[in-house]
C-alpha cells in the first residue's frame, strides 16, 4: 500500500518526492488521486480550518492585551492536522504536541473549553494545572500535550504497542515539529516502532523552524522522511499545505497500520507563518522573502480555491463562515471569562484514588486557614 504512495507521487508530476494533488492555485495536478469527500465534508473542513485560525488570531490579541498570560498559534500549519485528522476514525488516539487545536475541535472540544483551559480557570478540564495552549480531551481521545519537544513520541508507541497486544484495532498518530527529530525520544520510538510493527503514524509537521533554529541547521539529512529508511518504516513526504494530500496520505498510513503492516512516517512540508508563541518576536531571525513566498502557498486560500472550482465558495458564503466563527469564539470567550478559578483545594484531586493520612491534614489545614483568611 505504501509503495502506491510512492509511485503516485511521481505520476502526479510533483516536486521531487514530495506528494501533492492541489497546486497553488487550487487545481488538481492528477484527479485519480483526489479523495472522495462529500460535499458537505469538504465545507467543513474548510469552516474548521477559518475558524482554527481566528481562534489563534483572537487569543493572540488576548495576550497583547494581558487577558491571558501565554498563547501558541498554528497559523500556517492548518492543513496538516485538520486533513490527518479527518482521515482517522474517532476510535483512533491523537498525542499532539501544542499545535493542533483543530483536532481536537473537530474531535469535538468545544471553543469554551478550549478558551477555560488557555484561562485556566474552573471550566478547564484540566483544572489550571496545564500551561495555556496544553489542552487534553479525553472524550476525544485527544491526550494531554507536554511542553518538553518529543515526549509524546514514545507514549504514542507504547499506546499502540498496548493495543496491538490486546489486539484492539485502533491507530495512534502523534504529531511532532522538525525540532522534536533532533531529540533522542523521536529516535527511541522510530526503532521501538519499525522493530515491532506498532500501529502508529508518526506526523511530523515540518515547519522549518524549532523556534528559531532553521531546519537546515539542524540535520544534514535531506529531510525527515528519510530517517525513517533506517528504522525500517515506510516514509513519504506530503505538500502540508495541501489538505487533500494530506487526508489521502494519513488514510493510506492508518490503512496499513490497521491491516499489521506498521508505522509510517509522514514528513508535511508547511511553514510557521507566526512567531512560535506569544514569548517570541520571528522578525528577529525570520527571512522576510521566505515568508513571503510561503503566503502564497497558503493552505486555507489554495482549498478555497478548490472549493469554488467545485461551486462550494463564493463571497457570500466566505462572508457567512467568518460571521460565524467570530460570533462563536465571542461567545466562548465571554462565557468563559465569567468563570472563577479553579477552588484551591483541587490541588489534592487526581494525586491518588483516596487521600493520604498526611494529605487530609493538609486540606483540613489549607481549609482552616482559608476560613480564616475570609473573617479577617
Amino acid at each position: 500500500m505504501t509503495m502506491a504512495i510512492k509511485s503516485e507521487a511521481k505520476e502526479s508530476k510533483s516536486e521531487g518526492n514530495l506528494l501533492q494533488i492541489l497546486r497553488e492555485d487550487g487545481t488538481l495536478i492528477d484527479k485519480k488521486l483526489e479523495p472522495q469527500i462529500p460535499a458537505d465534508d469538504l465545507k467543513k473542513l474548510y469552516e474548521l480550518m477559518v475558524l482554527t485560525r481566528a481562534v489563534d488570531d483572537r487569543f493572540v490579541r488576548m495576550q497583547r492585551q494581558g487577558r491571558v498570560g501565554f498563547y501558541i498559534g498554528s497559523h500556517g500549519e492548518e492543513a496538516a492536522h485538520i486533513g490527518s485528522t479527518y482521515a482517522l476514525e474517532p476510535t483512533d488516539w491523537i498525542f499532539p504536541q501544542y499545535r493542533e487545536p483543530g483536532a481536537a475541535l473537530y474531535r469535538g472540544f468545544s471553543l469554551k473549553e478550549l478558551a477555560c483551559q488557555v484561562l485556566g480557570n474552573s471550566g478547564d478540564l484540566t483544572k489550571g494545572r496545564q500551561m495555556p495552549s496544553h489542552y487534553a480531551f479525553r472524550d476525544g481521545r485527544y491526550l494531554s500535550i507536554s511542553s518538553p519537544i518529543a515526549t509524546q513520541i514514545p507514549h504514542a508507541v507504547g499506546f499502540a504497542w498496548a493495543g496491538k497486544i490486546r489486539k484492539e484495532k485502533f491507530v495512534t498518530i502523534v504529531y511532532f515539529g522538525d525540532g522534536a527529530t533532533s531529540h533522542g525520544d523521536f529516535h527511541v520510538g522510530m526503532n521501538f516502532a519499525g522493530v515491532f510493527k506498532t500501529p502508529t503514524i508518526f506526523f511530523n509537521k515540518n515547519n522549518q523552524w524549532a523556534i528559531s533554529v532553521p531546519f537546515r541547521k539542524q540535520t544534514a539529512s535531506a529531510g525527515v522522511a528519510v530517517k525513517g529508511v533506517a528504522y525500517g518504516i515506510e516514509s513519504l513526504r506530503v505538500d502540508g499545505n495541501d489538505l487533500l494530500a494530506v487526508i489521502h496520505a494519513t488514510r493510506e498510513a492508518a490503512k496499513r497500520a490497521r491491516s499489521g503492516e506498521g508505522p509510517t512516517l509522514i514528513e508535511a512540508l508547511t511553514y510557521r507563518m507566526g512567531a512560535h508563541s506569544t514569548s517570541d518576536d520571528p522578525r528577529i531571525y525570520s527571512d522576510v522573502e521566505e515568508l513571503e513566498g510561503w503566503k502564497k502557498k497558503d493552505c486555507i486560500l489554495r482549498f478555497q480555491k478548490y472549493l469554488q472550482a467545485k461551486g462550494l465558495w463564493n463571497e457570500k458564503y466566505e462572508a457567512d463562515v467568518i460571521e460565524r466563527s467570530t460570533n462563536a469564539i465571542a461567545k466562548a470567550i465571554e462565557e468563559a471569562e465569567k468563570l472563577p478559578p479553579p477552588p484551591i483545594e483541587s490541588m489534592f484531586d487526581d494525586v491518588y484514588a483516596e487521600l493520604l493520612p498526611d494529605q487530609k491534614e493538609q486540606l483540613e489545614y489549607m481549609l482552616q486557614f482559608k476560613h480564616e483568611s475570609r473573617e479577617e
